[in-house]
C-alpha cells in the first residue's frame, strides 16, 4: 500500500464540506480553547509578509477586520513589545526586531540545516541552482534554509516565506503527506476558494504520488514560475510533528532541467536519505 494520499483525488475532491452543524461545533470547539486576545495579536503580526512590509492602521483593519479602538490597542501593545514598530518616516507599521528575537531559537533547534547544509551547498554547486529545505506543518509549509549554486540566476525567497501548497513540486509532496484529516480539510478549502481549479489540482496530485512512488521525488511542471523547473524530495518521517521537504530549482534553459529523472532528482533523494541516516530515522 502507497504511504502517500490514493493518487485518485477526484473524489475526495467531491467532498467539498461537512454538515454547517459539524463544521460549526467544531468551530466552536477550537475557539474555545483559544486566547482571543493572542489570537488576534498573532493574526495582526501575519498580516505583514516580505511582500508586505510596510502596512497603515487602516489596511491593518480591513485584514483584519478589528474595529478600530480593538486594533489601536493591539497595535500599541505590539509596538511596546517590540514585535512592531512605527515608521514615522514612512506613516506606517513594519515588522519590528522583536520578531527576530522570537524566530533564533526555532531556527537553532533544528539542527536538521546544519547537518543538511553542506550536502545542500555542494548540490547547488552540481546542479548551477538553487537547493531548498522546507518546515510543514498544518498547511503551512515554510523555507528554512536556501543554498545557491555559483551563478544561480534564480532569486532567493526569504526564510520564514511560506510557499504555494497547489503549485510547487514541495508542496504538493508536502500535501500529499499530511495526515489524513489535515489532508481533507485542505482540499475541501482549496475546493471552495478555487473551485475552477479542482480539476487541475487532481491531475498534478495523482502527477505526484505517481512520481514519488516511481522515483521517490516529484516534479514542479514549472507551474508557479514558467522559467524555473523544480523537484522535491519529502523526508521519510516527521520530525517534532514537523513535515520537512528539500526541493531543488534550476532554470529551464540549463543542462539539468533536461536531466530531472537522470541525474537532479537521484542526488537529491540521496541527500534527504543521507540527512535522515544522519538524523537516526
Amino acid at each position: 500500500m502507497s504511504k502517500y494520499h490514493d493518487p485518485n483525488i477526484q473524489g475526495a475532491l467531491d467532498v467539498i464540506a461537512q454538515p454547517p452543524q459539524v463544521a460549526s461545533r467544531q468551530d466552536t470547539e477550537h475557539e474555545s480553547r483559544l486566547v482571543s486576545a493572542l489570537a488576534r495579536g498573532v493574526g495582526v503580526l501575519g498580516c505583514f509578509s516580505p511582500s508586505l512590509q510596510e502596512l497603515s492602521g487602516k489596511a491593518l483593519m480591513e485584514m483584519t477586520g478589528l474595529p478600530k479602538p480593538t486594533l489601536t490597542r493591539m497595535l500599541d501593545t505590539l509596538c511596546e513589545l517590540g514585535l512592531l514598530h512605527y515608521s514615522e518616516r514612512l506613516s506606517k507599521y513594519v515588522p519590528g526586531l522583536g520578531l527576530l528575537n522570537l524566530a533564533a531559537p526555532a531556527l537553532a533547534r533544528m539542527t536538521v540545516r546544519q547537518l543538511a547544509r553542506p550536502l545542500m551547498e555542494e548540490l547547488a554547486e552540481h546542479i548551477g541552482g538553487q537547493v531548498q529545505l522546507l518546515a510543514g506543518i498544518g498547511d503551512n509549509l515554510t523555507y528554512v534554509e536556501v543554498v545557491h549554486g555559483s551563478g544561480s540566476p534564480i532569486v532567493r525567497p526569504e526564510i520564514g516565506t511560506h510557499l504555494s501548497l497547489s503549485r510547487t513540486a514541495s508542496g504538493r509532496a508536502f500535501v500529499l503527506q499530511m495526515p489524513e484529516p489535515e489532508h481533507a480539510a485542505w482540499l475541501a478549502d482549496f475546493t471552495r476558494r478555487k473551485p475552477g481549479q479542482r480539476e487541475w489540482l487532481a491531475g498534478r496530485l495523482a502527477d505526484a504520488a505517481r512520481d514519488l512512488e516511481t522515483h521517490g521525488f516529484c516534479r514542479g511542471h514549472s507551474d508557479l514560475h514558467r522559467e524555473i523547473e523544480t523537484i522535491a524530495v519529502p523526508m521519510s518521517r516527521r520530525r517534532d510533528g514537523e513535515a520537512l521537504v528539500f526541493g531543488a530549482a534550476v532554470p529551464v534553459f540549463s543542462v539539468q532541467s533536461k536531466r530531472l529523472v537522470e541525474d537532479l532528482g537521484p542526488r537529491l533523494l540521496t541527500l534527504a536519505r543521507n540527512v535522515e541516516a544522519s538524523l537516526g530515522t
